[in-house]
């Protein structure tokens, strides 16, 4: 396929996906945001970011906090709550569930549904079917990044992920 316009233009085609195995409660997922926001800015629409969830046992809240982000996404917010949670790590820990809605409700999101979610557990699947996916291919802590088959594990370090994750991406946009 030719990625020229009429005019010379070169595009990227929109062929790239990467998923970022996240935590909610996960302070390195918070410190991840910085790279993935250059990504986006970078790729654009390019470059299709996915969270999936892999709530860790450690962190108590993180499971609930999992089935609030796949509520915000039906409601059209699912980034800006995953980047507001994220911001709150160790206020998750203290208020749980409380701050999952009172963040809901400062994005303007219904935050009546947010508590009928999170009690009905309407969003249970989603969230064991990414955590079953990662256990499969090997995801053990979060961040943890899969693009074109590679997986990439953050962790405490981010150090080089980036500049990894922009090598695959350009080589799979170009093809």
């Amino acid at each position: 396929m030719d990625n020229t316009t009429d005019s010379g233009t070169t595009h990227l085609r929109p062929n790239a996906t990467l998923d970022v195995w996240c935590e909610l409660q996960c302070p390195d997922c918070h410190r991840a945001q910085a790279d993935l926001r250059a990504l986006r800015e970078r790729y654009g629409d390019a470059l299709e970011i996915r969270l999936r969830h892999f709530p860790l046992e450690k962190n108590k809240h993180a499971y609930a906090a999992a089935q609030a982000f796949e509520e915000a996404y039906e409601q059209g917010k699912g980034q800006q709550y995953a980047e507001a949670v994220l911001a709150r790590t160790g206020e998750l820990g203290e208020r749980g569930e409380e701050l999952l809605v009172e963040v809901a409700r400062e994005l303007g999101l219904d935050a009546e549904e947010f508590s009928s979610a999170l009690i009905d557990g309407r969003h249970l699947l989603v969230v064991d079917a990414d955590q079953a996916e990662g256990k499969a291919i090997g995801v053990k802590g979060t961040p943890t990044y899969v693009i074109d088959g590679q997986r990439l594990d953050g962790g405490k370090s981010q150090d080089g992920l980036r500049e990894r994750i922009e090598e695959i991406a350009d080589r799979l946009l170009q093809q």
